[in-house]
């Protein structure tokens, strides 16, 4: 088990993303010792229609980078770039792979390499980072390791590597070379192969931004040289003594380091953009100026007042409930300047928690993560963490046990003693499970507060809290709303039982979320912890020896769970996307090529952007986004619709929020080719769903 758990948290030789299975091969036919070659390479198979690019990678994209770390005396070196292929986009050209593509590195072991006693394998480590892209772009990354044992040969991929080997270009003699003829380069490669003379060859320069990618060249044989006049870039920032190039037939590949023989004109401004590129830049910046922002759409005053009322009606919400109820029970046993007192404090834990987050969250954005509001419940350490609480809490409340019983008495008094901290801590603790509860009002206010300058963004949030504990604040400074509270007496002890429940309650939809984040497995394990956790709390109430004998155990239990099972919590869950598309849903999972593709071919779209831990966006899903008569306007229109899930952390969800003004969940949102996005209300009416489909 102890290895199951180490490596479900280290690199292992395989990563494999939505649109890439990258896999670390080596091959060491003559084994591993001084003096000897290893060679190692990163295999990159690519989904249809995707690719990752070239040592030069053309008009755009990058070459795929490996970042190695070795044992001393082990050097690496360069990639060993097989041939590529020519990709046209448009009237753009990249050189790269498509298929699946092994990328070898020679690794060159010393002749005074000397492991270690102990040691009895090569311990390889490498950190990749390729592009990969079809319409759109995905930077994408991995960490792999390794073992390549000392006292014996590695080739269970020798035929992968050896077809690397075979793709990659054989060098020629030097004599190549190349005129500089105005805006035309003029080629003459020498040495190739007999068998090739009169054939039509590929042309892969390895000198990136020198000639037009995608411009129209031509070439020609003169005997037994091959002759080529291609065009000069206008936007040439490279001046380069020789040009080595690529010559390709077939599958194989030929390699000449040509001589520059004339002297380069002038470069380019290094300012200078692509003319696609600034025709882009201009149609971006046309739909900019059409398109009202968030900020000139809704100002700072409108955006206080939605998060004032955002956060009054986040009071109503069902992952709010338990955490006021618990405050009820105290609020009938205070007088009224404590009572004061308390709602002040309160609102005082609600407004900074409040705060904290959006501070946390605006910081973290500045540094260049993509979040959203909600981000905390998007780690299962976090969600796993607010489950022990809420089963601490529910049993105490159901009066398994009493915290002053195995507390010292003197941090058993402190909530007596200090019933203002006690209310403070209580309003921390119901906005660490209400705020991924967005309301109305609050998915646009928040979507304008993280572009806000840093003052005024935190005033949002700060509004937002406030709106939240207005509540409980106007009850306890107001005595006609006072005088409405029940008298204290004995049904305050059946009725902080009762409030066991919905704490129990709150933990189920706990390990429901945390199901969808870290799978079954996961939410197995969480349960099996929670249920030691309770059986420590319930043996250290107990007395005599019967406590010391049974608390022995119940630790030493929760502890070996935790080994054992513990690494499943954090762990992430597989892939449901495929699946659900396989069985014909009706609902499949979201990307921007997806949205891309379905308009493009005239097709609406809705998306759902959600998230598990949302409960507002589970009271959607189960009534208006599945009642029969919506589901039926939908098939009418044929409006496609894709679900985006938050539930875990996903820069594109959380760009795409930031491009619709929003950034939490729920968010409903219409596309329609040639018409902007419709964004829908958070709370989801069936009218309005149904209206804005008529309208399609």
């Amino acid at each position: 088990m102890l290895a199951q758990a180490w490596a479900q948290n280290s690199p292992r030789a395989t990563v494999t993303t939505e649109r890439v299975r990258a896999e670390l091969m080596a091959h060491a036919p003559d084994g591993v010792g001084p003096g000897k070659t290893v060679w190692v390479g990163l295999q990159l198979a690519h989904q249809p229609e995707w690719h990752t690019y070239w040592k030069n990678s053309g008009d755009s994209g990058l070459p795929t980078q490996l970042e190695w770390t070795l044992p001393a005396g082990v050097l690496a070196g360069d990639i060993a770039w097989p041939v590529p292929r020519k990709i046209p986009l448009g009237n753009l050209a990249n050189y790269g792979y498509e298929g699946t593509v092994l990328l070898p590195v020679p690794l060159a072991i010393a002749p005074d390499f000397k492991p270690g006693p102990l040691a009895s394998a090569l311990d390889i480590r490498l950190k990749a980072s390729w592009l990969v892209c079809k319409k759109e772009c995905i930077p994408e990354d991995g960490e792999f390791a390794l073992q390549l044992p000392l006292n014996s040969t590695t080739a269970l991929h020798g035929a992968a590597f050896q077809a690397s080997f075979e793709a990659q270009p054989q060098p020629l003699p030097a004599g190549s070379t190349v005129r500089i003829d105005g805006d035309t380069l003029r080629f003459a490669v020498a040495g190739l192969p007999a068998a090739l003379q009169g054939r039509q060859l590929e042309f892969f320069p390895e000198t990136g931004e020198v000639i037009q990618t995608a411009g129209a060249w031509t070439q020609a044989w003169q005997g037994a040289t091959w002759t080529a006049a291609v065009p000069l870039s206008p936007q040439r920032s490279q001046s380069p003594a020789a040009m080595p190039v690529v010559l390709a037939h077939g599958g194989q590949g030929w390699r000449a380091e040509v001589q520059v023989q004339d002297r380069w004109p002038a470069t380019a401004a290094p300012a200078a953009v692509p003319p696609a590129l600034q025709a882009a830049l201009r149609d971006n910046a046309a739909l900019s100026a059409a398109a009202p922002t968030p900020a000139s759409s809704l100002t700072l005053g409108a955006a206080l007042l939605g998060a004032l009322l955002g956060g009054l009606i986040l009071n109503l919400m069902p992952c709010v409930f338990p955490v006021l109820a618990i405050k009820v029970v105290g609020f009938a046993q205070h007088g009224g300047e404590q009572r004061r007192l308390g709602g002040l404090a309160y609102t005082a834990g609600v407004v900074l928690s409040f705060l904290a987050l959006g501070a946390a969250m605006l910081a973290l954005r500045a540094a260049g993560e993509q979040l959203g509001w909600g981000f905390q419940l998007q780690s299962p350490a976090v969600v796993a963490a607010l489950a022990a609480l809420f089963t601490l809490i529910g049993l105490n409340l159901a009066g398994v046990f009493e915290f002053g019983s195995f507390l010292p008495s003197r941090l058993a008094t402190l909530q007596s003693r200090h019933p203002a901290g006690d209310a403070f801590l209580s309003g921390v603790l119901a906005v660490a499970i209400a705020s991924p509860c967005t309301a109305p009002f609050m998915g646009a206010s928040l979507g304008l507060a993280v572009a806000l300058p840093p003052a005024q963004a935190l005033a949002v949030f700060a509004a937002l809290g406030v709106g939240m504990a207005l509540p409980y604040l106007a009850a306890s400074w107001l005595p006609a709303l006072a005088r409405r509270l029940p008298r204290p007496g004995p049904w305050m002890d059946t009725f902080r039982r009762l409030m066991a429940f919905p704490m129990f309650a709150t933990v189920a939809w706990l390990v429901w979320v945390l199901g969808q984040q870290s799978g079954i497995d996961g939410a197995g394990a969480l349960l099996g912890l929670l249920v030691a956790l309770s059986f420590i709390v319930w043996t250290l109430g107990l007395r005599g020896r019967a406590r010391t004998a049974l608390a022995a155990v119940s630790l030493a239990a929760f502890a070996l769970l935790a080994w054992a099972a513990g690494p499943n919590v954090i762990q992430a869950a597989p892939a449901a996307g495929a699946v659900a598309g396989a069985a014909g849903e009706r609902w499949q999972p979201w990307s921007p090529a997806r949205v891309d593709e379905l308009l493009a071919a005239g097709q609406p779209v809705f998306v759902d952007f959600t998230a598990a831990w949302c409960v507002t966006c589970q009271y959607n899903k189960k009534t208006t986004l599945a009642r029969e008569d919506v589901l039926a306007d939908f098939s009418a229109k044929n409006v496609a619709l894709l679900r985006a899930d938050w539930t875990r952390r996903d820069a594109a969800i959380t760009a795409a929020l930031a491009r619709l003004g929003r950034s939490g969940v729920p968010v409903y949102v219409v596309y329609k080719k040639g018409s902007p996005p419709v964004v829908l209300s958070e709370v989801l009416g069936v009218e309005e769903v149904r209206s804005v489909i008529a309208n399609l």
